[in-house]
């Protein structure tokens, strides 16, 4: 897998894989109008594509795929982990993740945070994450739930 910076050209097949990866939650975890409400069909591709143009996420691709993404804010919040369910439990998020965290520990980010779904929780918590609290998102007539997390990490400029 080639991770790279985020290009306008990926848009909408990012806005398909996020779709995608919300859809393919277990009913049990997430019911469909949850799910619904979280990445409503079909996506809003002139959202999305304002809103990767500011985020600027790094892409895991795969065979010319986006077989995932990752976004790092400067402040250290992680606002989304997104793996395309062809790729899930392969690896990609791992390697999204071990990029971000080189970044941030080669910058001034102290600390990481996320706010991370029922399923994301395991995932970080194996990468050494912290639950700090429980939220209830209410979106579009659901409530949604999922935690913050947080992970303090020893950088370059901690080390100096």
């Amino acid at each position: 897998m080639e991770i790279i910076n985020y290009s306008s050209s990926y848009a909408n097949e990012i806005a398909d894989l996020y779709h995608a990866s919300v859809h393919a939650i277990d009913p049990s975890i997430y019911t469909e109008d949850e799910k619904e409400a979280w990445a409503s069909t079909p996506p809003d591709y002139i959202a999305w594509g304002k809103r990767l143009d500011e985020k600027k996420p790094y892409l895991g691709i795969i065979g010319g795929k986006v077989a995932g993404f990752i976004e790092l804010e400067k402040d250290g919040h992680i606002d989304c982990t997104y793996t395309h369910p062809d790729y899930q439990g392969k690896g990609v998020a791992s390697a999204l993740y071990k990029h971000i965290e080189t970044i941030a520990n080669s910058s001034d980010i102290k600390r990481l945070y996320v706010e991370a779904s029922h399923i994301a929780v395991p995932f970080f918590k194996a990468k050494g994450f912290s639950i700090i609290q429980k939220n209830e998102i209410p979106l579009k007539g659901q409530v949604l739930i999922n935690f913050t997390m947080e992970k303090h990490i020893r950088n370059l400029f901690n080390s100096l």
